[in-house]
């Protein structure tokens, strides 16, 4: 079985390596082509257009930065669609909208293939490791089917429901995440005129209640941004926060649905991103916040 990965983005090519890792026939695809060189370098296979990948594979993943690219590499010129896909499993792990996974999974049906939605939480690090959480949205057969290739990525793996399900469950989930992230930047704030270190005032606050997991496991990236440094590459970058918050709001709006910290942390990161910070890691948000006047 041949498995192919559209869009090597840091998640992508995270997940790309570690089906490698695992023993898997990989093919992959990407827009900039520099970005599949040390996949390659490790045994992968380049295609040079997504229909390529979809024809030349039995598994294809897809993880994709938004519903924009999620339509340009299915449904473009040489998208994965222009392929004769009967009989493949479609595998997205996009972050959109439920109604984008819905429309997607008629499209890939239409065409006699298998989808299923599977969104995931975690960064680079699970996503290398294997311990992802994996969010999947689709009939169950399929999640079935899918399962022995999406358990070497996921330390837990839940069939949550019909497709679009998978898609609204990662949305919630990232929710209090990306919220955590200025509420924790306002909390620095309120005690800056301390003139505290950093690293103590990170570690004090994992041992409180108000310590979530993920300060836990990034307290030395929040320390060195809070202190003015450089918290490493990023794993889930600015932008990429402020691309989650505009969807969650986009499908609250569709649903009735008021989310007040939603729409000011969007503005928050908003402002972070035009500044030019787009590219920094979420830890940067409370520094940037802790630091505003």
């Amino acid at each position: 079985m041949r498995i192919g990965i559209a869009g090597l983005g840091k998640m992508g090519a995270a997940i790309a390596a570690r089906l490698l890792e695992t023993g898997h026939t990989l093919s992959v695809w990407n827009r900039s082509v520099e970005r599949a060189k040390p996949l390659t370098e490790a045994g992968a296979t380049l295609a040079r257009s997504p229909a390529e990948l979809a024809a030349s594979c039995d598994v294809i993943i897809s993880m994709l930065f938004d519903a924009p690219a999620v339509a340009a590499v299915y449904r473009g010129a040489e998208g994965l669609l222009s392929a004769d896909i009967a009989g493949k499993l479609f595998i997205d792990m996009s972050t959109v909208r439920p109604g984008v996974e819905q429309e997607l999974a008629a499209a890939v049906e239409a065409k006699g293939a298998a989808f299923l939605e599977c969104p995931v939480g975690g960064t680079v690090a699970p996503a290398r490791s294997g311990k992802l959480i994996g969010l999947a949205g689709g009939e169950p057969t399929v999640f079935e089917r899918a399962r022995p290739v999406l358990e070497h990525l996921c330390r837990r793996l839940e069939h949550v429901g019909p497709t679009g399900a998978g898609a609204s469950m990662k949305l919630a989930i990232n929710l209090p995440l990306i919220v955590f992230w200025e509420s924790f930047g306002e909390a620095m704030a309120l005690v800056r005129h301390l003139h505290r270190d950093p690293a103590w005032l990170v570690e004090l606050f994992t041992d409180t209640a108000g310590g979530t997991n993920v300060l836990k496991a990034r307290a030395a990236a929040v320390a060195a941004a809070l202190a003015g440094g450089d918290g490493g590459p990023p794993a889930f970058d600015v932008d990429a926060m402020r691309k989650d918050l505009r969807t969650m709001a986009e499908e609250a709006a569709s649903r009735g649905i008021d989310l007040p910290l939603v729409s000011r942390t969007y503005e928050v990161v908003d402002t972070i991103s035009r500044e030019g910070f787009g590219g920094r890691d979420c830890t940067y948000v409370p520094a940037y916040r802790a630091a505003a006047r």
